[in-house]
């Protein structure tokens, strides 16, 4: 009997060494799970911020590229302005000195080259004698007396022809200005 109570002692503290260990492992396995959650929760977060931040460089290329493909012809409708006002200067000459049958060549030729820029966006900025002078809008080649009150800060006339492309100035109105 009394190897039946030592048996019973030794299996109590194997018993008691396996749930303590059993304890143990699952403590262990817990802590594991916990830091396994919080690494998965910090890789969630991770992901989500580099998915919206790809998300805004698409929108940012999207925007560049139709900002582009916009302003593309830029330079090419910038060389071709100078070619625009020695036309229009010959047109205005020939209409100060009478319309003669021998220019209209030339006028249709001015045409199609007036139509071509403005179907590829090209427009003449609106600026009229007499409006108000904007910085913003205008480029001040002078300032003149003028000769009423009602003249000050107003365009008295127009040097060059302003020019944009879309809702862009590619090249301003040069004017004078009253003082």
């Amino acid at each position: 009997m009394a190897k039946k109570v030592e048996k019973t002692s030794r299996e109590k503290a194997s018993t008691t060494k396996k749930v303590s260990k059993k304890i143990k492992s699952e403590d262990k396995s817990k802590k594991e799970l916990d830091e396994l959650n919080l690494t998965l929760g910090e890789e969630k977060d991770k992901y989500l911020r580099l998915f919206a931040e790809f998300e805004n460089y698409k929108k940012r290329t999207t925007k560049e590229r139709i900002e582009l493909f916009k302003t593309a012809s830029q330079d090419v409708l910038l060389s071709m302005i100078p070619v625009l006002d020695d036309f229009n200067r010959a047109n205005h000459q020939l209409d100060n000195n009478g319309e003669s049958n021998d220019f209209d060549g030339f006028k249709l030729i001015f045409n199609k080259f007036d139509e071509a820029l403005k179907s590829n966006g090209l427009i003449a900025t609106e600026t009229l004698k007499g409006d108000q002078f904007d910085g913003e809008i205008h480029e001040a080649i002078t300032q003149i007396s003028a000769s009423s009150d009602s003249e000050k800060g107003k365009i008295i006339d127009i040097i060059e022809v302003g020019y944009q492309l879309g809702d862009k100035i590619i090249r301003y109105p040069k004017v004078i200005v009253g003082k």
